[in-house]
């Protein structure tokens, strides 16, 4: 048992000890030119020691420490209401809120694009071309002219970040789905033609279960990067709310703190949301008798 814990958590704890270390040691390299300025500026003898332990403590540093980001992430994601517009769980939920909108209407277009490409051999040739190329706009690019326009119509709020979410979220979904209901071998086709299934009874029967170890993996992906989308759709929103507004306030101020700290919560929220796709996987599989 001893042995197996040791194998398991010793690589990873010794890689996280490797990237704790160098961390510290960027943060004094890249925030001790403003503190040797302080000290000049106000005339103090500094040693060594004092500026390392001044450039780990900066109220805006250019690299903050990982205690320092613990201490911001205490602030204001366990000391502060949910409620508060200042808590980092507060524009967490706007976030996430937009993320599984977008996460699902991306899923259910993606999947509906899977199954048109599939059986119409036009759309293969024309559709597919145009996914492909829609996923070079850059993102940063389309989203403040998909507010602009769902604005002037009169959609505002939740929808518009959504729909940006989507944009990203569809494509591994749809190239995911295509090739999980191209899987079935042409032999298990022609079995059920010797049976006479109507096109409906093989997609039922036999595409869509084969399709789905594939729909899986990328609806882990897709989520992940609807949150990336959910979040730039906010930056173009004047910093009301949601992880998105956060980083752009910070950017705007120079908190720096501020700006990880938002970085953080992102990062555990996608990993949250992968695990539950993850999870949905596995008890899916687990009911259709396969193992994973």
């Amino acid at each position: 048992m001893i042995g197996w814990l040791t194998r398991t958590f010793l690589p990873v704890l010794t890689v996280l000890a490797a990237i704790v270390v160098i961390w510290y040691a960027a943060a004094i390299w890249m925030n001790q030119p403003f503190q040797r300025d302080t000290y000049v500026r106000q005339g103090v003898d500094w040693t060594l020691p004092q500026l390392v332990r001044d450039t780990w403590n900066q109220d805006r540093p250019v690299l903050p420490t990982p205690h320092q980001i613990w201490g911001e992430l205490e602030r204001t994601v366990f000391n502060m209401a949910p409620t508060s517009r200042r808590s980092l769980v507060y524009h967490a939920q706007i976030t996430l809120s937009s993320t599984l909108l977008g996460f699902a209407m991306g899923t259910v277009l993606g999947i509906l694009i899977a199954v048109g490409i599939v059986h119409v051999k036009s759309l293969d040739q024309s559709l597919m071309p145009w996914i492909i190329a829609s996923q070079t706009v850059p993102i940063l690019a389309i989203a403040p002219m998909i507010i602009v326009v769902l604005g002037a119509i009169g959609l505002s709020g939740l929808v518009p970040k959504a729909i940006i979410s989507s944009y990203l979220a569809f494509f591994p979904v749809a190239v995911g789905m295509v090739k999980g209901l191209r899987s079935p071998e042409v032999l298990h086709l022609d079995l059920l033609r010797t049976y006479s299934a109507s096109p409906w009874q093989v997609f039922w029967r036999l595409r869509w279960p084969s399709a789905l170890p594939f729909l899986f993996p990328a609806m882990r992906v897709a989520i992940a990067i609807a949150l990336v989308g959910a979040i730039v759709a906010e930056l173009p929103t004047g910093a009301v709310a949601g992880l998105g507004a956060r980083l752009l306030s910070g950017f705007y101020f120079g908190q720096t703190l501020q700006i990880w700290a938002a970085l953080i919560v992102a990062a555990v929220l996608a990993g949250l949301l992968v695990s539950i796709v993850g999870l949905a996987n596995r008890l899916v599989l687990w009911r259709m008798g396969m193992s994973r």
